[in-house]
């Protein structure tokens, strides 16, 4: 057994030099997502129900609270089913709450800078959870939106349970959208994670080993992969093994790209196209000891949520801090809709300050156009209800169609959307809401990223090396006392447990710091890796311990199918995002 490659340690490592905000290729538009349809027509299929209804009975002036449950339809397109369906009731229940509580605070008094500082205050909390639960895109932006905005919405106290009541009935159609792609294509979200892996790998033996973006973007395929899979339900033990053992089979292309054959990758990854049987991988047995490692690691439960949320600290704070600022800088200039204010601060922030950055400018730009938009269409809107319900309809599909091109793109169609939303209750003046939503852009935009870099998370970077040092330390420690045939047993098992909790925190790490302006940028070929490393030394551990019922590939296959999917680590984004939180994503 190899020993871990030692990596620096965060004091032996150079002092980072801050980064220059990127300009270049910041409004480059770029391939759509392959999903991109899936949120598109889901967000339609969402809205479009209870708005006509509401249409057909006159009372339009009730859409923004039907449309705030059918928007959670937005949500968890790229989890499995199992997971999404939690997923999506989480969200449901987070977009009731938020509504809630901004009701009852407007409810309970007219002063905009109580209700501004509820706001901050919602979309902080929001945030976190959204970043600690690891959602994924839209993110906190849609709650955000819904709340701040129901803020300064008039309302009395015994309106609020009949309005709450609307938005959950909408939210639990929305998650009936969200979860019908299951009655046709069960295994749908895991089977399109491991081609995207597949493809990726094959794409990068196909460029050469030099190509960093190649490489880099074929690993964050697998770790995404690998993330898919293990949210996967009880039902889909055999499906995922199948796949489990053709994302090795990307991991080892990986390691040795030129005994890889990309045409045969891209033709596993074109197998898992619909419903068909998964294709086998090449040679299960080269895949035994991974996949036992894999079993080994979903074995350990969860960290903490309290110690997942300690690195989500400054994020909180940035979040509540420019929000606030925001909203009170839009009231000292006299706007009428602070909340927009509030939300385009809450939108910016990303996963480190340059990513920020790039969301300023691509906001500042899209709603610029957007307003344009909404100056030429106002006028077909203002037609009738009808009218104005068909033309939201258009525009949430072209948000979703355009949010994988670039984030300025989808703004060009939120910006309108959300400006015709403040006519269902009634008609306004084209030209006063062009001028708010201008001025709190601008607003929003520079008090939010100014509070972007007052607020810094330096020791972000930090977490991670360390959390790499000690995976490098407990595995050479493993690996030491795999060579001894003398090891006492109770050493191997504190060392396997050791390791595992190990490869479980450095997930977990690198998925919340994704860094920041004065850091390093994660080193995320380096973190893939390490798990899989560990993952073969924790097989090797597993069957020293006897822990496995015999021998071979077969018995491997069988310690996987018996561990429990629902106890590994969460997952990001993203990619996700969300950590996803760096995906391209766009919202009102």
């Amino acid at each position: 057994m190899s020993s871990a490659t030692p990596h620096p340690t965060p004091e032996e490592e150079p002092a980072p030099k801050p980064r220059r905000f990127p300009l270049a290729d910041v409004l480059r538009v770029g391939r759509p997502s392959n999903i991109w349809f899936k949120p598109a027509f889901s967000v339609v299929a969402a809205v479009a129900p209870p708005s006509l209804l509401l249409v057909a009975l006159g009372r339009l002036d009730l859409a923004a609270y039907t449309m705030a449950g059918s928007l959670c339809a937005l949500y968890a397109h790229n989890r499995p089913y199992h997971a999404r369906a939690k997923a999506l009731a989480g969200v449901v229940a987070g977009m009731v709450g938020g509504l809630a509580v901004a009701l009852v605070a407007a409810s309970l008094t007219g002063n905009a800078v109580i209700l501004v500082a509820v706001g901050a205050l919602l979309a902080a909390v929001q945030k976190v959870v959204c970043d600690v639960t690891r959602i994924g895109p839209p993110g906190n932006v849609i709650l955000t939106f819904v709340s701040s905005a129901s803020l300064f919405v008039p309302q009395t106290l015994g309106q609020v349970p009949g309005h709450v009541a609307l938005a959950a009935v909408a939210g639990v159609w929305a998650w009936s959208v969200g979860m019908a792609p299951a009655l046709v294509r069960p295994h749908g979200p895991e089977r399109r994670a491991t081609a995207d892996a597949l493809n990726a790998t094959a794409a990068y033996v196909e460029t050469g080993d030099g190509h960093a973006r190649a490489r880099a973007s074929a690993y964050a395929a697998v770790q995404a992969a690998w993330q898919c899979l293990l949210l996967t339900g009880p039902r889909s033990l055999a499906t995922r093994r199948a796949l489990e053992r053709l994302v090795i089979r990307a991991e080892i292309a990986l390691a040795a790209p030129a005994d890889a054959d990309p045409a045969r990758l891209r033709a596993q990854a074109r197998a898992l196209r619909g419903t068909g049987r998964v294709p086998g991988a090449d040679d299960p047995r080269s895949e035994a000891d991974e996949l036992l490692g894999v079993a080994a690691e979903r074995a350990i439960p969860h960290r903490s949520l309290w110690s997942r949320l300690g690195p989500l600290t400054p994020i909180a704070v940035r979040t509540a801090l420019g929000c606030g600022l925001a909203g009170y800088a839009s009231l000292a200039l006299g706007v009428g809709r602070p909340y927009w204010a509030l939300t385009t601060a809450a939108a910016l922030y990303q996963a480190n300050i340059t990513l920020t950055w790039s969301r300023t400018v691509q906001r500042v730009v899209g709603n610029l156009v957007g307003v344009l938009v909404f100056a030429a269409v106002a006028p077909i809107a203002d037609l009738g209800p009808l009218a104005l319900v068909l033309c939201c309809l258009v525009f949430n599909f072209g948000a979703e169609a355009l949010i994988g091109r670039n984030y300025w793109l989808g703004s060009v169609c939120v910006t309108p959307l959300a400006l015709l939303v403040t006519e269902f209750p009634g008609y306004q003046g084209t030209g006063s809401l062009i001028t708010d939503r201008v001025v709190d852009t601008l607003v929003g935009a520079l008090v939010g990223f100014g509070a972007a870099l007052v607020v810094t998370n330096r020791r972000a970077g930090n977490r991670v090396a360390t959390a790499l040092t000690t995976v490098g330390l407990r595995r050479e420690r493993a690996a030491r006392l795999l060579a001894d045939p003398q090891a006492d047993p109770a050493a191997l098992e504190t060392a396997r447990r050791d390791l595992a909790a190990a490869l479980v925190d450095l997930r977990a790490t690198a998925d919340a710091a994704a860094g920041e302006w004065w850091l390093r940028t994660l080193p995320q070929e380096r973190v893939v890796l390490a798990e899989q490393a560990g993952h073969r030394t924790l097989a090797a551990m597993v069957r020293r311990q006897g822990l496995a019922a015999g021998s071979g590939a077969e018995t491997n296959r069988s310690a996987v199918a018996g561990a429990s999917p629902d106890t590994g680590p969460g997952t990001g984004s993203g990619a996700n995002g969300d950590t996803g939180n760096d995906t391209e994503d766009v919202r009102p």
